[in-house]
Parts: C-alpha cells; sequence; structure tokens
C-alpha cells in the first residue's frame, strides 16, 4: 500500500524583481499562471485535498484562481522565510502520515515524473528526506549542495556564506524536497533565524535532520531547465517560450501539421485532433479545442472556443467563446466576438461580426454584416451590410429570423424583431415590425427620378425649387 502523500506549495510572495504590482504565481507563461502549472503537476501525483498552497501577497486572487481545482489553502500573513511558510501548514497537515513534497509556485517547468521519481528515492530509502539538486556550469547565485563520502547531502551553503573551495561546488539546490512526514513535523520547529534577514529557510533542514542522525539523499536532474525559477520579467519570457515549444512539438508528434512553428502561439491547455493544419502566426489560446481535418488560416486567433472537424478558418479570423460545428468556413477577416454558436455548414464570410448570436445550418453571411444577440435559422441568406440594431441605449435586444429566409443587403433590423420562415427582404430596408412568413418587406423611401437634373445642375439653370433637392 502506498504511502499517503501531502504537497505544500509555496505561493504567498509577492516577488518584487518582477516589477509588478501583481503577485508573481499570478503571472502566465504558456496561457497559464505560473501557480496554476504547479498545481496542476500536484493533480498528477496526488488528489485535491492532499494539496495545500500557502498564500499571502494577493491570497484571494489565488484560490480564485485555483477555485476550480478544489485544493486547500494555508495562509502566511507575514513572510518570514520558507520554513516559516511551510509551518503555516503544520496545523491542518501535521497529522498526515507517509511524506510531504514541497514544491514552489514559480518553478512551472517541473515534470510529474520527476517528482515521482523524488519520491520514490526517499519512500526506498531509510533517509529523512530527499532533495533535487542539477549540475550547472555557471552556478553562481544558487546554494551548494554539500555531501559526505557517502553521497548524502549533508547541508546547503548559500553563496554569501560559502567558502572559496564551496564555491567551486556546480552541484546546486533546487529546494524542491520530499520529507518523511512525522520526521518534518518533529524537527521544523528546530529552524532559527540566524542569517541576515531574521528568516526561517527551510534549506537548513538539511543540517538539522543531519544532525538529528537521519540521511538526505540528494535527486540529481540532468535537464536543468525543468528547475528554472522566476524572478524577472526576462525569466518568465524565457519559461514562456519553453513552455510553448514543447506544446508545439508535441501536437506535431500527434499528428497536427503546423506551419512555421516558432511563429505560432499555442496555450498549454489547447486541445487539436489529427490532420489539422495550423498556418503561420496563429494564436490558439485558453482552453480552445479543435478537431480533426481543420485549417486555421494565418494571423487567426482562436480563444477559448470549440471548434469541430473538418473547419475552414481562412487567415485573419477573431474566433472569442465561441462554438463552431462541423463543415463550417469562416473568414477571412471575420470576427466571432462572444458567446457564438455557428451550426454546420455555415459560412461566415470577410468583415463579418457576431456577437452573442446562433447562426443556423448551412446560412450563409458572406460579407460586411454584423449579427449581434441574434438566432439564425438553417439555410439563411445575410445580403452584404445587413445590421441588427441590437442595443438602444439602455437594454439588448434579439433579433430572430426564421429558416429560408432571405434578408437583402443593406437591411437594418431593429430588435426586438422576428423574420417569418420562408420570407424576403429588399434590398435597403429598414425592418422595425415583425415579417410573416414567406412574405415580402419592403421598407423605403420611395424613389424619385427629375429627368435632366444632372445636366442642368452642372450648367446652373436649375430653378430654385429644383435646386433645394440638393440639400433634401
Amino acid at each position: 500500500m502506498e504511502s499517503p502523500l501531502t504537497i505544500v506549495i509555496l505561493a504567498a510572495g509577492l516577488g518584487t524583481r518582477m516589477k509588478s504590482r501583481k503577485a508573481k504565481v499570478l503571472h502566465q507563461a504558456g496561457g497559464k499562471t505560473l501557480v496554476e502549472h504547479v498545481v496542476d503537476t500536484a493533480l498528477e501525483l496526488t488528489a485535491p485535498a492532499s494539496i495545500y498552497v500557502v498564500v499571502g501577497h494577493q491570497a484571494g486572487e489565488v484560490r480564485n484562481t485555483l477555485a476550480s481545482r478544489g485544493v486547500q489553502f494555508a495562509e502566511q500573513t507575514e513572510q518570514k522565510g520558507t520554513g516559516h511558510a511551510v509551518l503555516c501548514c503544520e496545523s491542518v497537515v501535521r497529522e498526515r502520515t507517509g511524506r510531504v513534497v514541497v514544491l514552489y509556485g514559480d518553478v512551472p517547468l517541473l515534470k510529474a515524473c520527476t517528482l515521482r521519481r523524488l519520491i520514490e528515492l526517499e519512500t526506498r530509502s531509510a533517509a529523512a528526506a530527499a532533495a533535487i539538486s542539477t549540475f550547472l556550469d555557471d552556478p553562481t547565485g544558487y546554494g551548494r549542495m554539500l555531501r559526505n563520502e557517502r553521497g548524502e547531502v549533508v547541508a546547503v551553503v548559500e553563496e554569501k556564506a560559502a567558502s572559496t573551495e564551496q564555491r567551486q561546488i556546480r552541484e546546486i539546490n533546487a529546494g524542491i524536497y520530499c520529507f518523511d512526514a512525522p520526521l518534518l513535523w518533529k524537527h521544523l520547529h528546530d529552524l532559527r533565524p540566524d542569517n541576515p534577514a531574521r528568516e526561517l529557510y527551510l534549506t537548513d533542514m538539511v543540517e538539522i535532520l543531519n544532525r538529528r542522525g537521519h540521511s538526505v539523499l540528494p535527486l540529481v536532474v540532468d535537464d536543468s531547465s525543468e528547475l528554472l525559477g522566476i524572478n524577472t520579467r526576462v525569466e518568465l519570457a524565457a519559461v514562456d517560450r519553453i513552455l510553448r515549444q514543447e506544446k508545439v512539438r508535441q501536437l506535431m508528434l500527434d499528428g497536427v501539421t503546423i506551419e512555421r512553428p516558432e511563429t505560432v502561439t499555442i496555450d498549454s491547455q489547447v486541445q487539436i485532433g489529427m490532420d489539422t493544419v495550423v498556418e503561420a502566426f496563429t494564436r490558439i489560446l485558453g482552453n480552445s479545442r479543435i478537431g480533426a481535418d481543420c485549417r486555421i488560416g494565418a494571423f487567426s486567433i482562436v480563444s477559448h472556443s470549440t471548434i469541430e472537424d473538418s473547419v475552414l478558418v481562412l487567415p485573419y479570423t477573431i474566433i472569442n467563446t465561441s462554438h463552431v460545428e462541423t463543415g463550417t468556413q469562416l473568414g477571412p477577416y471575420a470576427r466571432l466576438r462572444t458567446e457564438n454558436y455557428v451550426e454546420a455548414g455555415a459560412h461566415i464570410g470577410n468583415f463579418v461580426e457576431l456577437k452573442n448570436t446562433r447562426f443556423g445550418k448551412g446560412s450563409k453571411a458572406s460579407h460586411l454584416a454584423y449579427l449581434g444577440d441574434s438566432v439564425i435559422g438553417e439555410k439563411v441568406n445575410i445580403g452584404a451590410g445587413t445590421i441588427t440594431c441590437n442595443y438602444d441605449g439602455k437594454k439588448k435586444s434579439q433579433t430572430r429570423i426564421g429558416d429560408g429566409a432571405f434578408v437583402g443587403s443593406n437591411s437594418t433590423l431593429v430588435a426586438p424583431v422576428e423574420i417569418g420562415e420562408g420570407s424576403y427582404l429588399a434590398a435597403g430596408s429598414v425592418i422595425t415590425h415583425a415579417v410573416p412568413p414567406n412574405a415580402l418587406a419592403i421598407a423605403r423611401g420611395k424613389q424619385l427620378n427629375k429627368e435632366d437634373w444632372a445636366r442642368r445642375r452642372r450648367e446652373g439653370t436649375l430653378r430654385a425649387p429644383d435646386a433645394n433637392i440638393e440639400n433634401s
């Protein structure tokens, strides 16, 4: 039977070197906040009830960000070091047996498989703890791992306190530990603020456990980039690039064609089906899901949307919080603004904008239209220049267009209004009342032709009443 596992994630700091009013763990890389990446990795190892996030700066925002994941929280009202942060969990975690893994909310590249190796190393040994380390060509600025003749870690010395000899050590401490839970809580109170910052450092637990006759084992991670923490926006950009490169590579291995992969931006949680083609400079963001055999045109942006199989998205199209059924064609230069549902086989053409609209199966709006707060039936034709006037300055109202209706070019539909099935709206009409099914609606001024008027205007021979037509 596996030992119980508790994971503590330290996420209370502000991160002053980020030069931001926002807590460091709330900055995004790869489409998720840093702390979301770490929590999602933890969720691969244990249940939400066994994950405790230590919050401090902007605690409410961090809680809200993680609310859907069901993890637990402990609050560090004063930031007095990493050891103090773990102590803030003691009252709710102390009785838990098994192992405690300590992570940081600003280390988003750490993999679950690495943590499994760390836990396995500590579990299968008699050690009180296991600590992750790595070797750097230039370890400047990092704490060094000090080992004994058996290869065990006996202390972690920070660079400022290291001797000249110790500074030559290339093995650095990543600050990520797996502890035997009873021994951690037994000795955590032995930490002392014997440092210039007067804080409690979790790194001191290595030496404390050794003094009490326990051993600490190292787990060397070959890929040091996995352990990158983030302190500046330069480092944030570097991690973002790594996350996106990994995502694009995995999608291509899974059967997605990505043209010019170095130019696209795809968030970590995006799903894309096999044989879909993503053209250059495309952005696919949030929890978007794209089916198989689609094509996403160059410079398009898909955000928090679902696109089913065999959809053609032509270049420069923007799709936000919308659902697009199979066989649809969108763009170029179309915009699905928010909360739209486009049914199968529909066609949304260039410079057409939808907002909060359901667009029916096989219907077409080929160019130059605005359709907001609308329900549009099947096989409807929307002519160029059509707009739904959905806002009267105080409230939004809905336009409903029945199956098979034909809306002539430059029609203006003043909501609330309903257009019946099979009806026909004459071009240039301003529709303010309901149109019955299969009716023709004409709502425009009567055309008046003045014979020879243009020639006489050019010659200056217009009489005064006719001249006034210019201003009418």
